[in-house]
């Protein structure tokens, strides 16, 4: 009896261990990270003084590697409620890209827009306390068009690649191009219509890049609208957008700049709940057609690795003129405890005139930390 269950207990292990071993076969690399933000933020905004903290962000994340050429990867976030697309634990990454080739690599799911370089960055290394508002408008966080907060994303296939090497084997030239639904995460098309967005840079040396961007296509909602007359149905919002930016990161150094510009309408409500009125509201707002924005940074290191100091100034025009043009004049610094455990502190100066009160401060404290 005991060398029957001996027998068939080292059958199960043989058993086991092969399954195991066909499986790392297959699927291998298979990591767990994330990382999270926790905010201290106070506002002398005029009727919308604010003195608060904040869970501002966590993401928790798995990848892997499928026969050697697959590789894939699932996000989650965690901020807020649960009652709004905006705020409620969301899938933001899910996708598989197939890797075999530098020079042509092809990307499916749901994941960044291909549209400029902060976008893709994530939160931390970005190095401010938000990104650009250019960014945010124009890229998809907090779309002007109206949809929900999507963090940059969409879903949709996506090639990309880098060629051209030089003499030392550093690839000069770096591609990408998308096909997108172009109504944000977790949401199907409306209209039929896709997006096209892309992007080219050159990488004449090390650490810089000079690269353009073109976005076409359209956001879409189904319900009905009073302005031109009224109406119900599919409205669409024909999109067209387009960047220039500029990278170099030398010796711990940063400088970055970004130029954007938009043409389309935007409806009047963002969408912040399936649910609600915002859904079905197709109503336009009263911005117009154009919107640009800039910004310009630099992030210096006072003991390199460890101590940085910073500046940005960060300008949005929601109308392409400057009658309600936002501007922040920011400075900070940032402590590294440890390449995953960081503080950083920041000041920002506030004109705004759209407000009746333009101008008014912001103090942000955050504390970052990865696993």
């Amino acid at each position: 009896m005991k060398k029957g269950i001996i027998i068939a207990l080292l059958a199960f292990i043989a058993i086991s261990t092969n399954a195991q071993e066909k499986k790392q076969a297959w699927i291998n690399n298979v990591k767990l990270s994330g990382y999270g933000i926790v905010q201290y933020q106070s506002s002398s905004q005029e009727d919308a003084k604010s003195n608060s903290f904040n869970l501002r962000i966590a993401r928790v994340s798995l990848d892997g590697r499928v026969l050697k050429d697959f590789y894939w990867k699932a996000q989650i976030q965690f901020n807020g409620n649960t009652s709004t697309l905006g705020s409620s634990p969301k899938v933001v990454d899910l996708f598989a890209e197939w890797q075999k080739y530098d020079f042509f690599r092809v990307k499916i799911g749901q994941f960044k827009n291909p549209f400029t370089y902060e976008n893709p960055m994530n939160p931390i290394d970005q190095g401010f306390m938000g990104y650009s508002q250019v960014v945010q408008k124009l890229a998809g966080f907090s779309d002007r068009a109206g949809a929900h907060s999507s963090n940059g994303r969409d879903i949709g296939l996506q090639f990309q690649g880098d060629f051209l090497k030089n003499a030392n084997g550093r690839n000069l030239i770096h591609y990408q191009v998308g096909v997108f639904n172009g109504q944000g995460i977790n949401v199907k098309d409306v209209d039929e219509q896709k997006n096209i967005i892309g992007g080219v840079w050159v990488m004449p040396v090390p650490g810089m890049r000079l690269g353009a961007f073109g976005w076409t296509g359209s956001y879409a909602r189904k319900g009905t609208w009073t302005d031109n007359g009224g109406g119900s149905g599919v409205r669409k919002l024909q999109q067209r957008r387009y960047a220039f930016s500029a990278e170099y990161f030398v010796d711990d150094w940063t400088f970055r700049s970004e130029y954007a510009h938009s043409t389309g309408l935007a409806f009047s409500k963002a969408l912040s709940n399936t649910n609600d009125a915002t859904s079905t509201n197709c109503d336009l707002g009263t911005d117009g057609d154009k919107a640009q924005g800039v910004y310009a940074l630099v992030i210096a290191p006072v003991v390199k690795q460890k101590v940085h100091v910073k500046a940005r100034y960060d300008m949005y025009q929601p109308t392409g003129d400057s009658s309600k043009q936002k501007t922040l004049y920011e400075i900070g610094a940032d402590y590294l405890f440890h390449k995953n455990f960081q503080i950083g502190a920041e000041y920002a100066f506030v004109n705004d005139r759209s407000l009746a009160d333009h101008n008014y401060g912001i103090f942000d404290v955050e504390v970052s930390f990865r696993f």
